[in-house]
């Protein structure tokens, strides 16, 4: 399944100007510093980068869900439906980004 285009529309018209943006993992995803803060998910919806600290709360307290690769949970990556207020999934991912080093 190829990327969601309106979705990743949606996602551009709220990162910073200047993102930069990679298709990876057969979706389409926006790199802060080099970072990657959120994706359009070719498996649909949003992926979003957030501190790993904060990932089994964000699972608990929200409708979001730990992203899983090949057959690992991958602590500090979300999937969040695209149906979703996606601005506050975006700021979150840019925010956390934004605080690693820069590639």
């Amino acid at each position: 399944m190829a990327y969601d285009e309106e979705l990743a529309a949606r996602i551009r018209a709220l990162v910073p100007k200047g993102t930069a943006e990679k298709k990876m993992f057969g979706g389409l995803a926006f790199l802060v510093g080099g970072n990657m803060a959120v994706a359009a998910s070719g498996q649909g919806g949003l992926l979003v980068r957030v501190d790993p600290a904060e990932s089994d709360e964000l699972v608990n307290t929200t409708r979001a869900e730990t992203m899983v690769m090949r057959g690992r949970a991958m602590q500090g990556w979300l999937r969040v439906d695209a149906g979703d207020d996606i601005a506050e999934w975006v700021a979150r991912g840019v925010g956390y980004a934004r605080t690693l080093p820069k590639k």
